[in-house]
């Protein structure tokens, strides 16, 4: 939902960083990797209850996560680095939620299951729905020049990553807002199924 905003922000500083990158011989794969690394590394730190030190990698993870795209449109994009950004993504946000559980199973657990419940089925329709907008030659530029379709919903990245900082400053917390948070997924996937079935009709005689 904030993702359209938050571009318009964030893009002119991310821009003239990832120029700066790319002079001094910075590839986007590598930024891409880079930010995973300190996501998993976050990760971990947060797994052994640091949450402090998971959340400053964290914050750096998500940086770099949008310095690769700079350094892309500063160098070349390809397909293969925008497919590399999409599974690095998907990956950090499933090994966050993991933390917290390895962290308190017994609190956690089944919270956050649920959590990933949520994230694997609104990843499926996130993703079968870019597939659908490349046959059918659909863009968008709202959420930044991307190799994929980026539909808009109730969440996007960045209230994802608002709800990661929020559990690390209040990890008791976790459960009850996993809970919360994995209702608004959901909901953003059945929504974009909704949306799914409206803009791609049958073809006519099939």
């Amino acid at each position: 939902m904030l993702d359209g905003f938050m571009r318009k922000i964030i893009d002119p500083p991310l821009n003239g960083a990832g120029k700066k990158l790319a002079q001094m011989g910075a590839s986007a794969n590598g930024v891409t990797a880079a930010g995973l690394i300190l996501g998993i590394i976050a990760a971990v730190l947060i797994a052994i209850g640091n949450f402090s030190a998971g959340l400053f990698f964290l914050l750096l993870s998500r940086i770099a996560d949008g310095l690769d795209g700079a350094v892309a449109r500063a160098t070349q994009k390809t397909d293969f680095g925008g497919f590399f950004d999409i599974v690095s993504d998907f990956l950090f946000y499933g090994a966050i939620v993991l933390a917290f559980i390895v962290y308190d199973q017994p609190g956690n657990g089944l919270a956050g299951a649920v959590l990933l419940l949520s994230f694997y089925f609104n990843g499926a329709t996130f993703l079968g729905y870019s597939i659908l907008a490349e046959r059918n030659k659909l863009s968008s530029s709202a959420r930044g020049e991307k190799n994929l379709y980026f539909t808009d919903g109730l969440l996007e990245g960045t209230e994802t990553i608002a709800f990661f900082v929020v559990i690390c400053i209040w990890p008791n917390l976790f459960a009850l807002l996993a809970y919360v948070f994995a209702t608004a997924t959901f909901y953003t996937a059945i929504m974009r199924i909704w949306r799914a079935k409206k803009n791609f009709p049958p073809n006519p005689g099939s």
